[in-house]
């Protein structure tokens, strides 16, 4: 069995050295422009065209992320990147869930209970109790109902927090309740103060963050991206904002990162950025996956992750 690995950041060393210790059988080699030798497997992230294109021997090409748009993208640009008929498999979890429960459950908390205005009254010297929220008027909103989506859901609703999901298609969560198709969207929209976005980025999907939807939140909402940067028109956001429709964002993600040092984002006082670290691949428990789904690929099982790729997910 021959393996290739790419990543434009990941040190190859730990994966080559991982992979070979779980499958003491297979040759792994880290690709190299001008690599033509054959492969059964590709494990990949953002990969050059030139990698994939062409190599219809492949038994199966992993994402080493839970997002394939990259990939996506790069086949919508420059057909033939993916081979015709070669699973594309993303990472399911591998311990992105509990780092993205952490991360939605802070910021959360962080607006549930106003402790980013203390943070602003402190900066003033400012000493003065805020009304609180409540939770029967503080509904918190998912958009994306896939493994990342419905783990943050149980999460908040054991915070005793009225949760509510939007997907494409149903989806049954014990504890939430859940709409689904473009005509539900409104319904969801209507009463949410929190909207979390988690949805794949996917041509349907880009710029769903917009005017149209922040006009339909409560009041005062907030929002928090964690999914992909081109989710969100940015200056739509920036107006609601001046507007007083949406109160605060939180934002993990952007259409250009790094973010640009004179963007804006970076000054307003009800934005906070982080750099795209809501939830990171974890090695060690990735490699865990994908050699689990190699297993079950050659023992002609359906892998976990496989992704539909006319949906992009």
């Amino acid at each position: 069995m021959n393996i290739i690995f790419y990543h434009p950041f990941f040190e190859a060393k730990q994966w080559l050295s991982g992979i070979e210790s779980r499958l003491p059988s297979a040759k792994i080699r880290q690709w190299r422009r001008g690599d033509t030798q054959p492969a059964d497997y590709a494990l990949v992230w953002q990969p050059p065209h030139e990698m994939l294109a062409r190599r219809v021997d492949l038994k199966g090409i992993f994402a080493l992320g839970a997002g394939v748009d990259a990939i996506l993208d790069q086949e919508r640009r420059y057909p033939g990147t993916l081979p015709t008929g070669v699973p594309l498999v993303r990472l399911e979890d591998s311990g992105m869930s509990v780092q993205m429960q952490e991360y939605v459950v802070a910021n959360v908390l962080r607006y549930f209970r106003r402790m980013d205005e203390y943070q602003l009254q402190q900066q003033q010297k400012m000493w003065q109790p805020l009304e609180p929220h409540q939770h029967d008027n503080f509904t918190v909103g998912i958009l994306g109902a896939g493994v990342l989506g419905k783990s943050v859901a149980h999460k908040l609703a054991e915070f005793g927090f009225t949760v509510r999901c939007w997907s494409r298609t149903p989806k049954q969560i014990d504890g939430v309740t859940s709409f689904a198709g473009n005509e539900k969207l409104p319904a969801f929209l209507q009463g949410t103060q929190l909207l979390i976005n988690l949805l794949p980025n996917t041509p349907e999907t880009v710029g769903i963050l917009n005017q149209s939807l922040f006009s339909q939140l409560n009041n005062r909402a907030y929002v928090i991206n964690i999914a992909r940067g081109a989710h969100l028109l940015e200056r739509d956001l920036l107006a609601a904002m001046r507007a007083g429709k949406i109160a605060a964002a939180t934002l993990d993600v952007f259409a250009e990162e790094p973010l640009p040092p004179m963007h804006p984002f970076w000054t307003h006082p009800r934005i906070t950025i982080t750099p795209h670290i809501a939830a990171i691949t974890l090695p060690e428990a990735a490699m865990d996956q994908v050699v689990a789904n190699i297993h079950a690929i050659e023992a002609g099982r359906v892998p976990a992750g496989l992704v539909d790729v006319v949906r992009g997910y």
